[in-house]
């Protein structure tokens, strides 16, 4: 069928609709077991690599050149922040597991503002690499995943660093991502949350942080999606109130508009029951979305409520005077139709007219298997996988058996970060020129 286009340009749908929601109930799994080396039937992928997933980061890569056009590190840093909350947006109802990228498999992507190449730089342990650039900014990191089956959930720790510079300023940012826990694997209605603490620490400025906290779902459902914190200085002086839903929406205001707010709120929970005061805050508490929260201030939730305590006292959806930072692109109407993609991940493995002719022979649009489940064809997609799968462990046995000629990433090299002092993947360059003369044949 013909695809539809984004401005005449990048497709809106896939070929054919994809698979109905699974669960894991067939697979024999160990609790606490690592399996991101588990090769898993294809019924439970998504037509994508993982390295096309890393590169999903960049759907919102606008904030990050409205970060380096910002004269305060102050404003830099909330939408650095912002970027870094953006880039969970699509995981959500996104159930489908990413193919196992190949070791050597690489992944380019170039739009108007930005471009990024990837590449599986490891297979044991699983690492990808990536590095993105524009005219306003540099994004790079490894991530190296860990997905843990614990019964009813399975959790998944992207591990590894990434960085943010903005050469106009001579600043850094680097953080770790939060973990995902999706919920009911085996049986029940699959549900996923971000959940902990996301740390992002300025290099080379004035040494700000800041500091969110993925709200972990309570039992009653409050706070889901729920994330905030604050921008603070070397001093812990709390410059910036950061809030919002990593699904969908952050805005930042100043700390005493949210300390207002949250005090007219305290003011009005202690009116006397059937006074218009106290019916009043009822009304706000019951009106509010999924989006009330427990303040970071502990002594915003130990207040006495008549004869109770109150357990949480939340704020409302938008404080007045804040300033939305970030908020996500609505779906396409066709989105449960295609693997709940977002309209940016409908074009992620799309052949554009010519590109055959300029990619890199090992890019993840030409796996065989992603694109036979692409179209539909989930028996050769299975086929194509194990065939891979058996190429991969062969390439392996051959390298073990010549001594001395360990694998080594064509587009990145391992060495330690200036910013972090810890192991991270640099980019090598050359990419962008398009001399792929002997690269492995790994399809």
């Amino acid at each position: 069928m013909a695809n539809e286009r984004i401005s005449g340009r990048y497709r809106t749908s896939l070929p054919v609709p994809g698979h109905s929601e699974v669960n894991l109930c067939s697979m024999t799994l160990q609790l606490g077991k690592d399996i991101s080396k588990t090769s898993m039937p294809v019924i439970f992928n998504e037509p994508l690599s993982f390295l096309q997933r890393v590169a999903e980061y960049m759907e919102y890569a606008v904030l990050l050149k409205q970060a380096s056009q910002q004269e305060s590190p102050i404003l830099r840093l909330q939408y650095v922040a912002a970027f870094a909350v953006s880039a969970l947006a699509s995981n959500w109802e996104r159930f489908g597991k990413p193919f196992n990228p190949i070791l050597g498999e690489t992944y380019e992507l170039q739009r108007e503002d930005f471009r990024i190449i990837c590449e599986q730089v490891s297979h044991h342990p699983p690492v990808s690499a990536f590095y993105a650039d524009s005219e306003d900014f540099i994004f790079h990191g490894s991530i190296h995943p860990k997905l843990k089956f614990w019964g009813k959930s399975l959790e998944v720790h992207p591990k590894g660093i990434v960085t943010v510079e903005l050469p106009k300023w001579k600043e850094s940012y680097t953080w770790q991502n939060v973990n995902c826990i999706l919920h009911n694997v085996l049986v029940g209605q699959l549900w996923m949350e971000q959940s902990g603490p996301l740390e992002i620490r300025q290099h080379g400025g004035d040494n700000l942080k800041a500091k969110l906290c993925f709200v972990k779902s309570t039992l009653n459902g409050k706070d889901v999606h729920r994330v905030e914190g604050f921008i603070t200085n070397q001093e812990k002086r709390k410059l910036l109130f950061l809030y919002g839903q990593w699904t969908e929406i952050l805005r930042s205001c100043e700390p005493s508009l949210y300390e207002e707010t949250l005090e007219k709120i305290k003011l009005e929970a202690k009116s006397p029951q059937g006074s218009p005061g106290h019916k009043k805050v009822l009304a706000k508490l019951h009106s509010l979305k999924v989006g009330a929260f427990k303040p970071l201030h502990q002594d915003a939730i130990e207040e006495p409520f008549g004869n109770t305590v109150v357990d949480d006292i939340p704020i409302v959806d938008e404080i007045p005077g804040s300033v939305t930072l970030w908020e996500a692109t609505p779906r396409p109407s066709n989105s449960s139709d295609y693997y709940q993609f977002t309209t940016f991940a409908m074009s992620l493995n799309e052949l554009e007219p010519d590109m055959g002719e300029i990619l890199c022979p090992t890019d993840s649009r030409l796996r065989p298997d992603i694109r036979k489940l692409e179209n539909g064809d989930q028996d050769g997609a299975a086929s194509e996988k194990a065939r891979l799968e058996e190429k991969q462990r062969n390439s392996r046995k051959v390298r073990k058996q010549k001594k001395g000629n360990e694998y080594a990433p064509r587009w990145f090299q391992s060495g330690i970060s200036p910013y972090t002092g810890q192991e991270d993947w640099m980019y090598l360059g050359r990419y962008w020129d398009r001399n792929y003369t002997d690269v492995e044949d790994i399809f």
